[in-house]
């Protein structure tokens, strides 16, 4: 067998569902031990790696196997985060604190199946991998509760309690319900909440097909949707720590998706401190709102001639 279908049968082993003992997941596994054609298994490495300029690049200038620009989501998707479950990588081992949607986002082959993968055809491998995978059960429960202790708690109005991943981007969504729509939106409630790590976090199917909102594409809605009954008012609120204000092309882009929505809407854009705002000032679209979390009293508007209110 040559690499490819060796490093297949160790991801097999190793107890890796079938979406996961693929082409792809084998390249990516042979990029995270640093394993060439000709290299012995015992040499394997713990290098981390980005996606794009690591895995990907490995692969294409070791196998001269070449994927699409779009097929790093799929890698990220599809195979890491799979990888991530099984403790075969870790995600950040570098800097643990690292925010989720960060583009310094690397991954390197745990400690445990390194060891595992070192014995891959010896006469250790049977009991190696065994070993590993009699193991993955209590290091999976001890990852997912060190990871649940990271998580940020986001309360809606209702009480009902959800759990945001860690990282800048979703502690500016929790401030969002948590302390603009208490000031701002008084008698709304969030129909949609997205996740970096999971991008439909919560969301009120009923409510939103009710608004004429097409939930078969909510991965297009922005981070943070929210309804006041009362005033008929749809906030569509982009949370902003590295990219994404609500522009005019954004704006184009959520009025078509919404064609069939007739409550006013709302556009605003929330910052976690007025640096980040001034970075992105130039790109905020007029007859929008900014709200920033660190003055969470005060509202600037890009309305010109009227205060907050729908377009």
């Amino acid at each position: 067998m040559g690499k490819l279908e060796e490093a297949q049968e160790i991801l097999k082993t190793l107890g890796l569902p079938p979406a996961q003992q693929n082409e792809i997941s084998a390249y990516t596994l042979l990029a995270m031990a640093g394993i060439a054609e000709d290299t012995l298994w015992e040499d394997a490495t713990k290098n981390s790696k980005r996606v794009t300029k690591g895995i990907m690049q490995f692969i294409s200038d070791t196998y001269q196997k070449e994927y699409a620009p779009n097929t790093r989501e799929t890698v990220r998707r599809q195979v890491l985060h799979q990888f991530v479950q099984a403790r075969l990588v870790d995600l950040n081992p570098d800097i643990p604190d690292l925010p989720v949607n960060s583009p310094r986002t690397h991954y390197a082959i745990t400690d445990e199946a390194l060891e595992a993968i070192k014995t891959y055809g010896t006469d250790a491998w049977a009991s190696a991998s065994k070993a590993f995978v009699n193991s993955v059960g209590s290091l999976k429960a001890r990852y997912a509760k060190e990871r649940a202790g990271d998580l940020i708690p986001v309360t809606l109005s209702d009480g009902t309690e959800l759990k945001l991943s860690p990282g800048r981007h979703n502690e500016v969504q929790k401030a969002i319900v948590e302390d603009f729509a208490p000031r701002f939106a008084k008698e709304s409630k969030v129909l949609y909440i997205g996740d970096t790590a999971k991008k439909d976090l919560y969301i009120d199917t009923e409510s939103l097909g009710a608004l004429g909102i097409p939930i078969d594409q909510h991965s297009k809605l922005p981070d943070v949707v929210i309804y006041d009954e009362g005033k008929q008012w749809l906030y569509l609120i982009e949370a902003v720590t590295s990219h994404g204000p609500v522009s005019p092309k954004r704006v184009v882009e959520l009025e078509a998706l919404l064609s069939q929505c007739k409550v006013g809407k709302v556009y605003v854009t929330a910052f976690p401190d007025f640096a980040e705002f001034k970075k992105h000032s130039k790109e905020i679209a007029w007859e929008t709102e900014v709200w920033i979390m660190d003055i969470p009293d005060h509202m600037i508007h890009f309305n010109g001639d009227r205060f907050m209110g729908p377009r």
